[in-house]
């Protein structure tokens, strides 16, 4: 093996020694060799120019966060949402924390967060603001660790006269006395009060009253198995008398002492990039844990799925669109359609129309509500499409768009089996969902078994794969450490250099407007192979510069023109450049949890002439949803431009 001569000077001595000692000190000096010939590997130029390059970014310590969430704001700066960041004692201290990250100079702020935003759900809403909803009202407890029994209890409501508020912490009392105390606020409203007219002449009308109702989640007041109850039960309200004490009470199926789930919130807050600060807009009518926000093609915002205040996954039936001019929530049953958390929901060029792939991050029944298929909001049908493979494996999967969304392409990335495990494939399919028979193929393999991969679009239409593990949670030290761009023109993976940190579980990646990608977060159970010593949240980031960035000739340029556009608007924009090919809009990430259905890539039409180019936007909000995007322009040899940002108009 050659070794250059300014090290072999430094190795001799311990070369010598390992002459007197014995063999054991040579493995790491091999491994210090070795070590140094791969650095400066993949440091050279040839390197770089074929498989791009990655760059550890460790913030001070007094600014680092658990990054739950990442978002790219149209500021050009990274929201890095962690709220209590799955910490338990941050939870119960109330400390929530937010991080507002400049790729451009490093520079950091850390933002007051109103509540706990750990798994909430985000979209961009058409103003540029990220509109976030949901997160954690209650941390799981497993059952041997459970102290109180616990349960749901629905309050009743026989006045029609009023609604009513009950705070958190007001007691219920049993028939036995035993004492309940409700873990949340909670509204019931007033009963509804119908008079029906009289059959025959000289009766009175029947007057029926249906009594408002709502659901609790309540806690024993005192540790021990005598608060358990095995049987249908009602409870008084403590306190409550005349009317009220007749009005208003509860009813519960069973109490009990057995593993209480997560529970979600229904505070909703709109992010706005220029103040950098949460703004309070009505609360959801449904609280949510692990939710899905999809933007529609009219700037409205569809909740569906997440944990509700009792740990339960929300019924679909119930649920509900933000809408953005009136910042209020409504409920659309007629919508009802039931997916697991966190489920992959991508508007597709048809209106009215989304796409569930099929990925998703967990809770919910195995054989319910998994299948992908389309969702036609206009009638509520739901058609399934087949030839997904390992379709037992979309949980911990990764969908995206492949190349400009006008191809109506989407990409199933990865999964495992559902909940705690090990199975796990290296499976990529693919689906063209404008094609006849919309069906999945089958793409190239990863190169391992991989759960939590993260999807990033790229401006030459090529989709950067990375992070992910091959067993849940990283057990068993199964991070992978890999990268590989997918080429959907040859439908190939090519080998991209591979990231200095694991990441798996609570992990994501987001395309930069220097056409670069960030990646944060991961969140192992284990640091070793034996999973003997806890894991720990990895806060390091990671900048991956794709090898378009080291190519020869510079990089196109996009000068004035026209931020503010309309579909099917021309604009002209200045350039230097001589040599572009294509043109690209790009909606900015909002990721968590494997999802990131944010992100799009359009390609525009485009006219040069001397010293500038029009470009052409689609004609459909369907295709091109309102919002903030980063235009790119793209050379001959595949080198991106800076990003301007552009806002799209609803239509």
């Amino acid at each position: 093996m050659f070794v250059p001569s300014w090290i072999r000077r430094k190795i001799v001595l311990p070369l010598v020694a390992a002459g007197v000692l014995g063999v054991a000190n040579i493995p790491p000096l091999y491994s210090a060799t070795v070590d140094w010939l791969h650095d400066r590997k993949i440091n050279s130029p040839e390197y770089k120019a074929a498989n791009g390059f990655w760059q550890v970014v460790e913030l001070p310590k007094g600014q680092r966060v658990n990054a739950i969430h990442a978002a790219l704001l149209p500021s050009g700066r990274i929201l890095l949402i962690a709220g209590s960041g799955n910490d338990r004692e941050q939870f119960t201290a109330g400390t929530f924390k937010t991080l507002v990250f400049d790729p451009a100079n490093g520079h950091t702020t850390l933002v007051p967060t109103p509540t706990d935003l750990f798994c909430a759900g985000h979209a961009f809403l058409p103003d540029g603001k990220l509109l976030v909803a949901g997160g954690t009202l209650r941390y799981e407890v497993l059952e041997q660790d459970v102290k109180r029994a616990g349960g749901t209890m629905t309050i009743k409501n026989e006045s029609p006269a009023e609604s009513r508020t009950f705070p958190k912490g007001a007691v219920l009392v049993a028939a036995d006395g035993h004492k309940y105390t409700l873990g949340d606020d909670v509204t019931v409203p007033a009963a509804t009060k119908v008079t029906y007219p009289p059959h025959k002449a000289g009766e009175q009308g029947k007057t029926v009253i249906t009594a408002g109702e709502a659901r609790v989640w309540v806690d024993a007041a005192a540790e021990g198995v005598d608060y358990v109850v095995d049987h249908k039960a009602q409870y008084e309200f403590e306190g409550l008398t005349g009317e009220d004490h007749h009005n208003f009470y509860a009813l519960a199926d069973k109490i009990t002492m057995e593993k209480q789930d997560y529970q979600g919130r229904k505070e909703t807050y709109e992010f706005n990039p220029q103040t950098e600060q949460y703004e309070r807009v009505a609360d959801m009518h449904e609280k949510r844990w692990y939710p899905t926000l999809t933007g529609l093609a009219d700037g409205q915002v569809l909740a569906v799925s997440g944990l509700d205040g009792s740990g339960l996954v929300v019924d679909g039936s119930k649920n509900e669109i933000f809408d953005p001019k009136t910042k209020q929530w409504t409920v659309r049953s007629d919508l009802n359609h039931y997916f697991p958390t966190y489920p992959a929901l991508f508007q597709t060029a048809r209106d009215n129309v989304l796409f569930f792939s099929g990925s998703n991050s967990g809770y919910g029944p195995a054989e319910k509500g998994r299948a992908p298929g389309f969702w036609d909001l206009s009638n509520n049908n739901f058609t399934t499409v087949p030839g997904l493979r390992d379709p037992d494996m979309l949980e911990t999967s990764m969908s995206a768009w492949v190349g400009p969304v006008q191809n109506q392409t989407v990409m199933v990335v990865g999964g495992g089996g559902v909940g705690e495990s090990t199975k796990a494939t290296s499976r990529i399919d693919i689906i063209k969902l404008n094609g006849d028979n919309p069906h999945f193929g089958p793409g190239p393999s990863l190169p391992d078994k991989t759960r939590y991969p993260s999807l990033v679009q790229l401006p030459d239409d090529t989709v950067l794969i990375t992070n992910g593990a091959a067993d849940y949670r990283g057990r068993f030290a199964s991070d992978n450490h890999t990268a590989r761009i997918y080429h959907p023109d040859t439908n190939t993976l090519t080998y991209a250099a591979d990231p200095h940190v694991g990441r798996n579980y609570h992990s994501a990646a987001i395309l930069l407007p220097d056409g670069r990608v960030l990646t944060v977060g991961s969140d192992p159970l284990y640091r070793d192979k034996k999973n003997s010593i806890t894991g720990q949240f990895e806060q390091r980031m990671e900048i991956y510069t794709p090898a378009y960035l080291y190519r020869d000739g510079g990089r196109p340029s996009i000068g004035n023109g026209p931020t503010d556009l309309k579909p099917g608007q021309q604009a002209t924009y200045t350039t230097a450049s001589r040599d572009i090919a294509t043109a690209r809009l790009i909606r900015p990430s909002a990721a968590t949890h494997m999802l990131n259905t944010e992100q799009r890539s359009l390609a525009l039409d485009i006219t040069q002439a001397q010293g500038s180019i029009t470009v052409t936007l689609p004609t459909s909000p369907s295709l091109m949803p309102p919002g903030p995007y980063m235009l790119f322009f793209i050379n001959k040899d595949g080198v991106p431009s800076e990003a301007k940002w552009v806002s799209v108009a609803a239509p």
